[in-house]
């Protein structure tokens, strides 16, 4: 018996389902995987080195969801600058977005920016990224927002 043309695109509309939802488990785990091994330890390597310099610094992370930096003005507990790296809902690839705020100085309202996360890495190569990789971006993220602030006239 010759299956209907409706039939077989009601049966394709729903392996196309299955196969949308297979990518957007996999685009989880490996998010949850470049959290864990790449941005975890990058986190923690910057922790230290910022601690010895008088900085305080917290992260945390949800699942499935973002990964999250705050970094203190120096011998305070004022947040100066925050780095987190978001993964959008729905996504079938590991293409982040990078949200960024931070504090002219401690009294000052916080300005927050949304960009691109390392716009040149394809999203296939986000899982080949070293801890290096992701310090160097916090330390450029963090020096243009300082200088700007430093010195820009308002």
């Amino acid at each position: 018996m010759k299956e209907e043309k409706w039939m077989k695109e009601l049966n394709r509309y729903f392996e196309d389902l299955r196969i949308i939802e297979k990518c957007q488990q996999e685009t989880r785990d490996h998010f949850d995987q470049f959290c864990e091994f790449i941005v975890e330890p990058a986190f923690e390597a910057l922790e230290q080195a910022l601690e010895a310099k008088g900085i305080k610094v917290k992260y945390d992370r949800r699942k499935n969801n973002f990964i999250h930096l705050q970094i203190n003005f120096p011998d305070s507990k004022i947040d100066n600058f925050h780095y987190t790296i978001v993964l959008p809902p729905n996504s079938i690839e590991l293409r982040l977005m990078l949200k960024t705020a931070g504090r002219k100085n401690k009294k000052a309202p916080l300005a927050e920016r949304e960009r691109p996360f390392m716009p040149e890495v394809k999203p296939e190569d986000v899982l080949k990224l070293g801890k290096e990789e992701v310090i160097v971006d916090i330390i450029q993220k963090l020096k243009e927002f300082n200088y700007a602030a430093k010195t820009s006239p308002d």
